[in-house]
């Protein structure tokens, strides 16, 4: 492939990894990755509600990584109040598992902004190391796409499988009893499945400027060789 064109792509590459790296970083940040509505459901059994009766003991719910914001209805109108997950919740979710989503978050924005550094690099530069030249393009743009997918799966996890909105929901609560009425991921979820996509189409690129998947080279020099000492 011609060089200019290669610089052109690996360009590209590298406004798609700072884009990543931005966005991801926006995103960790927000509290918008979950929105939903909780049902009281103590009030709602004492008198015994049903249809648009339930509206009046519908309360929402707001959060993200670190912050958020939940309205407490119970009949007698609503109670907003905000919360914080470090330290206020700690003893309430699986805490575990909501710092390893930070970390892979993390790892997120780093290689993405490595990744950003390398395409720039190779696009202008003249790479002599491995990690520096199309390998390290394969593997930092691996790496992100990677991470950006275990973030959702891990998020996901801890929302459906933890019951993370009914922990939050019954925390300090004495009185009555909350359970989760409606959920969808919200905006901050989506950035990330969007940071995985542009990823994933820098691999393509990377192939398209003519860089070869790692190991192919050795793999095809491997089979040439194999095929000459079968000649002889």
């Amino acid at each position: 492939m011609p060089s200019r064109q290669k610089q052109l792509l690996f360009s590209v590459s590298g406004l798609f990894g700072f884009s990543c790296a931005l966005t991801a970083a926006v995103a960790t940040g927000l509290p918008f990755w979950l929105n939903g509505t909780v049902l009281c459901r103590t009030g709602a059994e004492l008198v015994n509600a049903t249809g648009p009766e339930l509206d009046k003991f519908l309360g929402g719910l707001s959060y993200g990584l670190f912050t958020g914001e939940r309205v407490k209805q119970c009949g007698l109108g609503g109670r907003p109040s905000r919360f914080s997950f470090f330290p206020d919740l700690l003893s309430a979710i699986p805490a575990g598992l909501h710092v390893t989503v930070i970390f892979f978050c993390g790892v997120v924005i780093l290689f993405s902004s490595v990744a950003t550094g390398f395409f720039f690099f190779n696009a202008f530069g003249r790479p002599y190391e491995t990690l520096q030249g199309p390998m390290g393009l394969y593997l930092w743009t691996f790496i992100c796409c990677l991470c950006s997918c275990l973030v959702m799966i891990l998020f996901a996890s801890e929302v459906k499988l933890h019951h993370l909105s009914e922990r939050i929901a019954n925390f300090n609560e004495v009185t009555f009893v909350f359970q989760t009425y409606s959920e969808r991921y919200d905006r901050s979820f989506w950035l990330f499945f969007l940071v995985f996509n542009l990823h994933g189409l820098n691999i393509l690129l990377i192939r398209l400027a003519g860089v070869q998947f790692p190991f192919q080279e050795t793999k095809e020099s491997d089979l040439s060789g194999g095929a000459a000492d079968l000649m002889y």
